[in-house]
């Protein structure tokens, strides 16, 4: 694979409706869209940083600088044999993951399209279809919370995730029990804001028999996991603590946790989120694919990645008219049945850019050739 040329178009888009995590509110999502040019073909995909280190330590503006100064020029002079080329040629980077994911990530796609199968498939993806969840961020009211809950039930989505920080937790938690009952598979992502000080809490959640607490403790952790682990019979997910295939390993080995989220952008690209499902599924640990609020583009490619046969819990790829008026691809990602999406058989992430959508929201653009 020769690349001619990388292009990168920063785009804020408006959500339909605020998202409360622990670490903030967002009401707009600031990415950078990223085009891979090679034999005739273009592969895209999303770089997922954020406006602020809130979530890890990049940012939109310091994945480009690292994009910039050091991969683009490196991969311009460089023929790849394969995508998976691309992680070893960059190893020295350390972290950036998300610097080099979407510039790896629109690499898979131009493979796949050069190819012409699905990037499901260039993958080693065996589904036709996906089933998936929704993540609910912090609603000001409890019955604004289950007033949303209901209508993505009655919509059939497969998961309901619901964002938790301390004093808006087991309250919210048993009201959705209460009305909905124990068979909506139904789990807590508390995005670190939890200390082992705060454990008699986090075991209250342990009666209300959810499929996982996602990443109560510190982002950087796995050893206090560990110890919160012993004590709760809910499974804990890792996100924020795995950034690598080592991450994952030495998490599984400590008992830092019995499910791992694992997140395209985070992990540094689709070659080594694949390596950590295979160690997962080796090891006996499930995994799924989590969310970044991504458009469209990124959708696609964590609807590719979920196609693999390890991811067995409903990820958070929900349809594009969860998050936006309008997406940047077409068609949309839409539910094919109620919780269902059907993974494109066409080549590469199997859906068309909307050159139109994408010049409405575009805040810059900048081109890189040889």
């Amino acid at each position: 694979m020769k690349i001619e040329k990388v292009k990168f178009d920063r785009l804020k888009m408006p959500l339909l409706s605020p998202f409360q995590t622990s670490f903030g509110t967002a009401t707009v999502r600031e990415f950078v869209l990223v085009s891979v040019y090679g034999e005739g073909h273009v592969g895209y995909a999303e770089c997922v940083a954020m406006d602020a280190p809130v979530y890890n330590e990049e940012t939109i503006d310091s994945a480009l600088h690292v994009a910039e100064q050091f991969i683009i020029p490196k991969l311009l002079e460089t023929e790849l044999e394969t995508p998976d080329d691309f992680s070893t040629l960059f190893s020295w980077i350390r972290r950036n993951n998300m610097a080099k994911s979407g510039i790896e990530s629109a690499i898979w796609d131009l493979y796949a399209k050069q190819k012409g199968i699905p990037l499901s498939k260039a993958l080693g993806g065996k589904k036709e279809e996906i089933e998936v969840g929704v993540s609910i961020g912090i609603e000001p009211t409890v019955e604004g919370l289950l007033k949303k809950v209901e209508g993505f039930l009655e919509e059939g989505y497969k998961k309901i995730k619901i964002k938790i920080k301390p004093g808006v937790d087991v309250e919210r938690i048993r009201a959705v029990r209460e009305r909905f009952g124990y068979d909506v598979p139904l789990m807590a992502d508390a995005n670190s804001a939890y200390t082992l000080a705060d454990i008699e809490t986090l075991k209250q959640l342990d009666q209300y028999k959810l499929i996982m607490i996602e990443q109560p403790l510190a982002h950087d952790d796995i050893v206090d996991h560990a110890k919160l682990q012993r004590e709760l019979e809910t499974p804990i997910c890792l996100d924020e603590s795995i950034h690598s295939l080592e991450d994952a390993r030495k998490a599984i080995e400590l008992g830092s946790c019995k499910i791992i989220n694992i997140k395209i952008g985070r992990v540094g690209g689709l070659t080594q989120a694949k390596k950590i499902h295979d160690l997962c599924q080796e090891k006996g640990i499930p995994v799924w694919c989590g969310g970044m609020l991504e458009s469209g583009i990124g959708r696609a490619h964590n609807i590719a990645i979920a196609s693999l046969s390890n991811f067995t819990i409903p990820g958070d790829t929900s349809a594009s008219k969860k998050y936006w008026a309008e997406d940047i691809i077409e068609p949309e990602v839409f539910l094919s049945k109620p919780g269902i999406v059907t993974v494109p058989k066409e080549p590469g992430i199997g859906y068309k850019l909307r050159q139109d959508v994408v010049d409405k929201y575009l805040l810059s653009s900048k081109v890189y050739c040889k």
